[in-house]
């Protein structure tokens, strides 16, 4: 699993617990989120996104 983080606004999708308030259930990888999908902090795109090391 991996973490992807907003250059934006600096908010973190976690592949392993999804966002579940926004529809995207834990488990989902980041290439199956939609590519409609928004940042729920600031609005920006999955194009924004950038993977992260942890």
């Amino acid at each position: 699993m991996r973490t992807w983080m907003c250059l934006i606004c600096g908010w973190v999708y976690d592949e392993e617990t999804g966002v579940p308030e926004e529809g995207i259930a834990p488990g989902t990888k980041w290439e199956d989120v939609p590519p409609n999908w928004v940042c729920p902090e600031c609005g920006a795109r999955k194009e924004d996104f950038e993977m992260m090391e942890i």
